[in-house]
């Protein structure tokens, strides 16, 4: 019970002081929003490509919330030394970090359905497959949030992590087949696509909201779930070597 009492705390402490924030709550909508205005009126085609676009829109809010986020609130806390103190605390490891980056999962899960909701004003949104939808979601908030994690402990300032972040999201706009088909990349390219898991995320929503996936139902989850757990254990790593041992 301890456990979930200390899981409770930091994670109502980091809401508070970081992600319920005014600038933070706009940024949430303001963005997803801003993503989404952007790719309609480049498409011109009609309120029907509202419902193409959407996968695309959603998985690049969760990354871009997550990760932000994420990445500077940690590497503040490194800087201000209340991380170290953090680490102090008598509960596991694990469930520290756990309750860490739930606020970071929350909020990017939330970012999702801004352009979701903004679509369904103008489109039809029936033959979804909602709770695949929700999967999809779950999985790239968490996965995109430990990616944050590994990012943050491993450089020391907030324009650092920054600057890592990018190196791993730019890069996943283009081969993620967000808003176009991983087979329409250059052949020496799309290896390096099934080796990132915003592309499995990808594919579960289009299979969602579109009806096309390219890949089986199972292989995105399961690829997603690998994804989420070998880089909370790669953070966890580095969290040992650096301060706890």
């Amino acid at each position: 019970m301890r456990f979930w009492i200390a899981f409770w705390a930091i994670l109502k402490k980091d809401m508070l002081t970081y992600y319920l924030k005014p600038p933070n709550l706009s940024w949430g909508i303001v963005f997803p929003l801003a993503w989404t205005l952007m790719f309609f009126i480049k498409s011109g085609s009609g309120f029907g490509d509202i419902r193409t676009i959407l996968p695309g829109v959603m998985a690049l809010s969760i990354l871009f919330g997550t990760t932000s986020m994420l990445a500077v609130t940690v590497t503040f806390e490194k800087k201000g030394r209340s991380f170290e103190r953090l680490l102090l605390a008598p509960i596991p490891l694990e469930t520290l970090m756990l309750a860490k980056t739930s606020g970071a999962i929350v909020m990017g899960a939330t970012n999702a359905f801004v352009p979701l909701l903004m679509a369904a004003f103008f489109v039809d949104l029936s033959g979804v497959t909602w709770w695949q939808v929700a999967s999809a979601v779950a999985l790239i908030a968490v996965s995109s949030t430990f990616l944050g994690l590994f990012i943050a402990v491993s450089v020391s300032e907030v324009f650092e992590a920054q600057t890592f972040s990018n190196f791993f999201r730019f890069p996943m706009v283009f081969l993620c087949g967000l808003f176009f088909p991983i087979a329409a990349l250059p052949i020496c390219l799309r290896p390096l696509s099934y080796l990132l898991p915003l592309t499995y995320g990808a594919d579960l929503l289009h299979g969602a909201i579109n009806g096309t996936a390219q890949m089986p139902l199972a292989l995105n989850l399961a690829a997603l779930a690998g994804f989420c757990v070998a880089l909370f254990l790669v953070s966890l790593r580095n969290i040992q070597r650096k301060w706890v041992y």
